[in-house]
């Protein structure tokens, strides 16, 4: 059975994806990713994927979607 954190860091990869392929961060986006940095324990890949992230919205390459 896999561990916790490889299931948490399948997660935010499959989250980077969609958020990628939709152009923008959805509310259930934004809830999934405070989650992930609130009530989890991230490895260096997790927390470099939600930087990438963020750092696509600040350049106007992802959009937040209402």
């Amino acid at each position: 059975m896999p561990d916790q954190s490889y299931l948490i860091y399948s997660q935010v990869s499959k989250l980077f994806s969609k958020i990628w392929s939709q152009g923008g961060l959805t509310a259930s986006d934004r809830q999934r990713l405070m989650f992930a940095l609130l009530k989890t324990s991230l490895c260096e890949e997790e927390l470099s994927t939600i930087d990438r992230i963020l750092h696509a919205v600040r350049r106007g390459w992802l959009q937040i979607i209402d």
